[in-house]
């Protein structure tokens, strides 16, 4: 996957450790995990998600084209109005996540580090007639994201998404040092990946594999709206609403707070009456340290667990809260 080539400038902070995998060019935390978690919880600091893709659409059929595309419903989106949205295979399985706004002239997305190349690709192929002009812009903008509650100042002419867990900036990149400087603390991806545990929030790549539908995780509504024409995929997800249920479902975690490390991504989730070498049913997608809940986790289980059931992730017992209906 392409990524942007270059290092976020907050990572010569003091205290900055790099983040690893895909989340490589940011700062996982500046040295105090727990401290930036209740920064965010209390709605200040800025957290930089300058790693990640920013595309724009413009063009005159701009919403009503990518009404066309995607899972959401955006032909007559409000300037302003925050939403988000899914590109499907024609099987239903997950492709695309796209966070998107509308300034009234410019729709702009972020999305996973590294995916805006292939997904610039797909809208580019799906053009035909339609007065529409795609861009990769993530060399010349980066998303910042600002808590609930947060009192910093959006800039002139910078286009945010208002959402209630908090506003996301397109920021241009060459203000990124001097924004978070006067509108820190600066707070690492490890925070804001603690609080999007919390809040049942998915995040494609991490939530989601190869074969993963919207019901799964609960995109239903949030970023895929029911009532609206074709695109591609709506078969899978109209079939799967009304004649039947998703194979797995999203779940959140109560990890074992006595154990020193915390499970990776796929981790093997099982019943914890069957013990360590019973059948896997499903695998851990996310885990983290927070602040006030201890170590926490979402995982994507099979659908038919019982939601009272108890549950080991390897060696660790876990208790389950609901995210996606049994």
């Amino acid at each position: 996957m392409q990524r942007h080539s270059t290092s976020s400038p907050l990572l010569a902070l003091p205290g900055a450790v790099p983040a690893e995998g895909v989340d490589e060019g940011v700062a996982a935390h500046y040295g105090d995990l727990f401290r930036e978690q209740r920064s965010l919880a209390d709605g200040s600091g800025v957290v930089d998600l300058s790693h990640r893709g920013v595309i724009t659409v413009t063009g005159a059929d701009r919403l009503s084209w990518l009404h066309l595309l995607i899972t959401q419903h955006v032909e007559q989106l409000e300037p302003g109005r925050a939403t988000e949205a899914l590109i499907l295979s024609a099987n239903g399985h997950i492709e695309h996540a796209l966070y998107l706004v509308d300034d009234g002239t410019t729709t702009w997305a972020h999305v996973e580090p590294g995916t805006q190349e292939s997904l610039l690709a797909y809208l580019e192929s799906m053009k035909f007639f339609y007065r529409v002009e795609t861009a990769d812009r993530t060399d010349e903008f980066a998303v910042v994201h600002l808590p609930a509650g947060s009192i910093a100042p959006v800039p002139d002419g910078v286009a945010v998404r208002e959402t209630p867990h908090g506003r996301d900036l397109f920021l241009p990149r060459a203000d990124l040092e001097s924004y978070a400087s006067e509108n820190g603390p600066a707070v690492g991806l490890l925070a804001y990946e603690a609080l999007r545990v919390e809040q049942h929030r998915p995040r494609f790549g991490f939530e989601t594999d190869h074969r993963t539908i919207p019901h799964e995780l609960g995109w239903i509504g949030s970023a895929v709206h029911l009532q609206k024409g074709c695109y591609r995929g709506q078969e899978t997800v109209a079939r799967v609403q009304n004649l039947g249920k998703p194979p797995r479902r999203l779940v959140f975690l109560h990890l074992d707070g006595s154990e020193v490390h915390l499970p990776p991504h796929g981790a093997e989730v099982r019943l914890a009456a069957d013990g360590p070498e019973g059948r896997k049913i499903g695998v851990v997608t996310t885990a983290v340290r927070h602040h006030e809940l201890g170590p926490i986790a979402l995982a994507v289980i099979k659908r038919n667990v019982s939601a009272d059931a108890a549950l080991l992730v390897e060696t660790t017992a876990a208790a389950q809260e609901l995210v996606v209906e049994p």
